[in-house]
Order: C-alpha cells, then structure tokens, then sequence
C-alpha cells in the first residue's frame, strides 16, 4: 500500500484521494471501520440481562481481540486499553456505553470526532426516527 501513496498510483485528480480497487484485501481503516460496525451492532442486540455463558462468550470475543486483530498496533492498543478500562458485559447498555468510549477514544487519537454515546441505539439498532432506514 505505501509503494501507491509513494508511485502515485491509486490516485485520482485529486492527489489527496486515495482509491483502491474493489478486490483488494481490506486496509486498516476498512478494517477498523467493519470492525466498529460488528461490535457496536453485536452490542446493540446484546441481552438486557444476558446469562454467565453469553457474558462468558462477549467476554471471550473481546479478550480475543488484542491476540488476533490483524492491526498489531490496534491490538496492542486495545489491550492496554482493556486492562485500564475492563469490558461491561453487565447489559446491553453497559456494553453499548464502553463500546462507545473505547471507539471515541480511538477517535480522538486519530483526529476524529466524536460520537454521541447516548446515540448507540440510534446508529447501530433502531436507526433514525425519520423512518429513513425502515
């Protein structure tokens, strides 16, 4: 991938769009970004009131993480992470919630905004009230 940004192959007009073809392996930012969408969807549909073996399970999706994510650097990060802030497998609500600051958390270190973690629901679950994704 850094051989394109250096050649400048990949490049339309516009020097600072950078486009892919559709068939190649995911890049980190793919792969961040259907990461987020698959845990804060598997959050949004995660029991109120789960029982010791799904919270066994979504304890063990987690901790999985910073062993086998493809970005060693993310899931390094991640690792370090989840030992100052431990997983809330508690709820729904309470995984939606860590989900959400881990992801901010990330956001900010990438210059990113923020998202509004009292929006999850809207997001990932329900979709806006204007019946735009029904």
């Amino acid at each position: 991938m850094m051989a394109a940004f250096a050649s400048g192959k990949g490049f339309q007009s516009d020097p600072d769009v950078y486009t892919r073809p559709a068939n190649c392996p995911p890049d980190v930012e793919q792969l961040g970004s259907a990461t987020w969408t698959f845990l804060h969807t598997t959050a949004a549909y995660y029991p109120e009131r789960p029982t010791p073996l799904q919270r066994a399970n979504m304890l063990n999706l987690l901790h999985s993480l910073p062993v086998l994510y493809p970005c060693s650097h993310c899931a390094s990060h991640l690792g370090q992470d989840m030992k100052h802030n431990p997983p809330d497998v508690s709820g729904r609500i309470g995984l939606s919630r860590w989900l959400c600051e881990r992801h901010n958390e990330v956001n900010e270190k990438l210059g990113k905004d923020s998202f509004d973690c009292a929006k999850t629901d809207e997001r990932w679950k329900d979709g806006p009230s204007d019946g735009s994704c029904d």
